[in-house]
This record gives C-alpha cells, sequence and structure tokens, in this order.
C-alpha cells in the first residue's frame, strides 16, 4: 500500500461531493454497509457496561476518503440516527454520543488525508482522529453519562483514566488499522466497478504500486488492538 495506492479513488473536481447521482448511490451503499457493520457489532457485549464497541467508523471514513469530509459528516450523522430509529435502546443521548464520536474521528482524519492524498496524510489523519476522538469523548461522557445512567458525576471522574479514555483510544486504533488495511481494496474496486473516478493523481494508464510496509504495520495494529479489546473484555 502506497501513497498513489491510498489515493487512487480520490476525486479532485470541483464538483460538490453529494452533486452527483452516481456519488449519492455510492455513498448509499456504504451508508447501508456502515449499518449493516454497526448492527453486527451490537453482539460484542459493552465494555464496562455501557461502552459500545463497533467499526462502522471504519466504513464512514471510506467514504470520507473518497468523497470529502461534508460526505463523511453527512454519514456519520445519518448512521447514527438509523440506529436511534431502529436498534439503540439508548434514546437520543445515544444518538448524541453515537454522532459526535463518529464524526471527531472520521472528519478531521478526512480532512488532513484530502489536502495531500499521501499514505503519510492518511496515518496522520487517523492519528489526530484517535486524538480529537479520545479528548472530545471524555468531555461528553462527563456531561451525559451521569444524566442517562444517573450515577454521581464523581463516578464518571473516576472511569475516566482507568476506562473511558483506554476504551476511545482501543477503539479509534481498531478502526485506523482496518482504514489502512480496506481502503485500498475497497477504492480500487469502486473505480473499477465506476462508481468512484478514476485517480487524477497517477499517469494516464499507471497502477498504483503495491507497498507491503504500511501494510504490514497496520496487520500488527490491527491484532494488538483485538488483544486489547478481548482483555477490556475479560476474554483473555
Amino acid at each position: 500500500m502506497s501513497s498513489e495506492t491510498l489515493s487512487s479513488a480520490a476525486d479532485n473536481s470541483r464538483r460538490s461531493p453529494l452533486s452527483d447521482v452516481k456519488t449519492l448511490v455510492t455513498l448509499g451503499m456504504l451508508t447501508a454497509l456502515a449499518y449493516a457493520v454497526m448492527a453486527i457489532c451490537k453482539i460484542i457485549p459493552p465494555i464496562g457496561g455501557f461502552l459500545s464497541l463497533d467499526v462502522k467508523d471504519t466504513v464512514i471514513a471510506i467514504g470520507g476518503f473518497l468523497f470529502g469530509p461534508l460526505a463523511a459528516l453527512v454519514m456519520s450523522i445519518l448512521v447514527p440516527f438509523l440506529e436511534f430509529l431502529t436498534v439503540s435502546d439508548t434514546g437520543w443521548i445515544g444518538l448524541i454520543m453515537n454522532a459526535i464520536a463518529t464524526s471527531v474521528f472520521v472528519c478531521p482524519a478526512v480532512y488532513i488525508y484530502r489536502r495531500k492524498h499521501k499514505t503519510s496524510s492518511a496515518v496522520l489523519g487517523l492519528v489526530v482522529g484517535v486524538l480529537c476522538l479520545t479528548v472530545v469523548m471524555v468531555l461528553w461522557n462527563y456531561i451525559l453519562t451521569p444524566i442517562f445512567y444517573h450515577m454521581p458525576r464523581e463516578a464518571v471522574v473516576d472511569m475516566l483514566p482507568t476506562l473511558i479514555i483506554p476504551f476511545n483510544l482501543v477503539k479509534g486504533t481498531l478502526n485506523s488499522a482496518l482504514i489502512m488495511l480496506l481502503y485500498p481494496p475497497v477504492s480500487s474496486a469502486l473505480r473499477k466497478a465506476h462508481l468512484v473516478a478514476p485517480s487524477q493523481h497517477l499517469p494516464t494508464g499507471e497502477k498504483p504500486r503495491f507497498n507491503y510496509a504500511p501494510t504490514a504495520v497496520s496487520a500488527v495494529v490491527l491484532v494488538t488492538a483485538i488483544l486489547l479489546v478481548l482483555a477490556m473484555l475479560g476474554i483473555i
């Protein structure tokens, strides 16, 4: 996976990312996929009794990498809203928390990557996204968790360093590793299906080169994040 590979599906046209019918169809497909991934992840027991782990952010970030920050923001709100209407048991507070958590992770990563379509920009964007997710969710857990669970705010403060901060770091890292592994093949497949415009960052006719180093690092990070999740669930 190289900088050329990561930029293989980027469209540099000046049109709005939401102005094209084909784009809307593709975003609809990705939104449906993100919803399905969220629903499947419901089988994972909540960590600490209330922190739900899912990887829908991976799909939403891939959509954002392809179509830009506005598309990422729309998906970040739409998928939690659909969850709220169908399978959620956390009401409006869960809707707010999910939408904020997804958008603060995905949108900074997408914005940074779209400025320069390089592997390094993708990595930097995802690191910034993980940090934004962790910091922002400290604030929103402090504000809303006591209201929803009817617990003292001091109890939430005690959970911040031992549960909430580690959870968001691991969740963000898990999604980041999946994004780095899945974005190149997904973008390539969508481009071959003519659902995404050809890359404007490669010379005409040149195929993106595969770089094993980022893939290997992402795989190691993914395995590490999965092991951490299993440890937090008490399975290992």
